[in-house]
């Protein structure tokens, strides 16, 4: 059984909604428009995305070969699979993105085509690989038909007991050099 609790701000609105329906002069359009407000609030994050099981790997070589093979294959719950709740991720600039939740919305907009502000396309390639205990060092190549050149960058990806506790990465998304888009009709 699915209890829901609704937040004071969402009671409110099933307030209004009520006292909507109860003035009979008030057009029957207003008062739909209402109640469809009201269901949308109530339903749109049960159709959210939810966090795939954790999945672990046996070595941190194979927690790292996942992600890798994940990212380029652009498949986000293969991808939030090995991550914890308690991850950190560290990105250019001082990003910080902290908690699983917030690293799966931060994903979910990666994983998306270049025409909708994603990286969707590129093939990360291990260039070179150097291990410090359970932490991963990657050098890597990614390369994609929308790229005007191959991007490099390096990564550090610290593992604990089968899933990526943390990662630090170079890659910048808004470093990667894009082709122009075909206009159509020119050849």
């Amino acid at each position: 059984m699915v209890i829901l609790k609704i937040p004071f701000l969402l009671q409110r609105h099933c307030d209004i909604v009520a006292s909507m329906n109860k003035v009979s002069s008030l057009p029957s359009s207003v008062r739909a428009g209402a109640l469809l407000g009201l269901i949308f609030a109530v339903a749109a994050p049960l159709f959210a995305q939810t966090m795939p099981p954790m999945k672990r790997q046996p070595t941190p070589a194979k927690v790292v070969e996942e992600h890798m093979a994940a990212f380029s294959s652009c498949d986000w719950p293969r991808l939030m699979a090995q991550f914890p709740e308690n991850v950190e991720f560290f990105g250019p600039n001082g990003q910080v993105v902290r908690g699983r939740a917030a690293l799966g919305r931060m994903f979910a907009q990666v994983v998306k085509p270049p025409s909708q502000g994603g990286t969707c396309g590129l093939k990360i390639t291990a260039e070179h690989i150097f291990t410090v205990g359970d932490t991963i060092n990657v050098q890597w190549r990614a390369e994609a038909p929308f790229l005007k050149e191959p991007y490099r960058g390096a990564d550090a990806y610290e593992t604990h007991d089968g899933l990526m506790a943390a990662q630090v990465t170079t890659f910048d998304a808004a470093a990667l050099k894009m082709k122009k888009p075909a206009r159509p009709g020119a050849k």
